[in-house]
């Protein structure tokens, strides 16, 4: 008798070079997370909760939106949600033809500081994180009160960040932007969505066989990873266990990474005007500068919103908050380091530190940006 069983941690590997030739995450981590969490939607009746898989970044054109594109291509019944109110979501998480996987492209105009009141869809993403979750509803001419399951895997992309009641039950994979040496392949619908419902259809085949096996699973966390960030992972874990070979061991260091990395913030467009600032304006000619004197040279600006944010000039905990929700070439976030000067130990940034920032982010530099930077308006560090 042929054996037609499915080798998981081969199948794995494919759904990971699938989204290798369209995807650029911004650590390895992201690629195994985001495999495990396509997985996953194959096998949520095994779970207790389901986490939401989050592509955030700070800026436009950073790969959030085909990061959903190719998750779309490789999960059970998607139904893309852009702009979907919370009464169509649950209603078609409840109805007759079973349960989808919701993708919300742009959820920054959900949930943006423009967005309005959107509680009842904050309510539903938040209740169908659990399998007991349930969206109670008047329904009839009686107005009978109805409970509507609300549990089903959900993936978002947008700007900025996600309210904290929804940011702690997600995957969060903070994308930028490609840098000029990293390419991947164009995605075309056409050409390639059939590839990957191929891939789709053969891990809801593996998801059959190990259905029983996941059912049971209790996965072991990695050390230190306890609370609401076990409740994410464990899903995922509990797949990659499944699926053998190296996955296991991967998923593990991948939980502990974007759990460390889950605590940085995202923000917009004002970051890369501080960015541009720096590099065009303060960190010329230096490769390392203390923060009083950024700060100084920064409010020193003519026609710049550092010397005046919010009645009050720019300080160093909003320099350091600000810096540091963009990354190093290293993937950690932007930080101020020990400077020695000739009148001692000064915290500052080096401009090391931020140049992958500066090649993401900020516009091509123009002549006028080889001027001579401003001179802080106290006496210069002599560093």
């Amino acid at each position: 008798m042929t054996d037609t069983s499915i080798d998981g941690a081969a199948l794995l590997n494919e759904v990971e070079a699938f989204h290798r030739r369209f995807n650029i995450f911004p650590m390895e981590a992201a690629y195994v997370a985001a495999v495990l969490w396509d997985a996953h939607a194959h096998l949520l009746d095994c779970f207790d909760s389901t986490p939401r898989l989050a592509f955030l970044s700070p800026e436009p054109g950073s790969g959030k939106s085909r990061g959903l594109e190719i998750v779309e291509t490789l999960v059970p019944q998607p139904m893309v949600a852009v702009n979907a109110s919370a009464a169509a979501l649950f209603r078609a998480v409840s109805g007759p033809d079973g349960r989808p996987t919701i993708l919300f492209d742009e959820i920054d105009t959900v949930f943006g500081p423009k967005a309005g009141d959107n509680e009842e869809l904050r309510g539903f993403l938040n209740a169908g994180h659990r399998r007991t979750g349930v969206t109670y509803r008047c329904v009839g001419d009686s107005q009978t009160v109805t409970p509507f399951p609300s549990y089903t895997a959900v993936a978002v992309a947008g700007l900025g960040s996600l309210p904290d009641t929804i940011l702690t039950r997600s995957v969060i994979i903070r994308m930028r932007r490609r840098a000029r040496n990293e390419k991947v392949e164009p995605y075309r619908a056409r050409l390639h969505e059939q590839e990957g419902n191929a891939l789709r259809d053969r891990l809801a085949t593996w998801a059959e066989q190990v259905h029983d096996r996941v059912m049971g699973a209790w996965p072991e966390m990695p050390d230190g990873v306890t609370d609401r960030p076990a409740d994410v992972w464990e899903p995922l874990l509990a797949v990659a266990d499944a699926a053998g070979g190296h996955w296991p061991k991967r998923a593990r260091a991948a939980c502990l990474a974007l759990v460390k990395a889950s605590e940085a913030n995202d923000k917009g467009s004002l970051g890369v005007r501080l960015l541009t600032d720096l590099r065009d304006h303060v960190l010329i000619g230096v490769d390392k500068l203390p923060t009083v004197a950024i700060i100084d040279r920064l409010n020193a600006l003519d026609d710049a919103p550092w010397a005046d944010m919010g009645g009050r000039p720019l300080d160093n905990r909003r320099l350091s908050k600000m810096l540091g929700e963009y990354m190093t070439a290293d993937n950690e976030p932007i930080a101020s380091r020990n400077i020695r000067t000739s009148g001692g130990v000064l915290k500052g940034f080096f401009v090391k530190d931020l140049e992958d920032a500066w090649t993401r982010y900020c516009p091509s530099p123009t002549a006028a940006t080889t001027a001579t930077p401003l001179q802080p308006s106290s006496e210069p560090l002599n560093l």
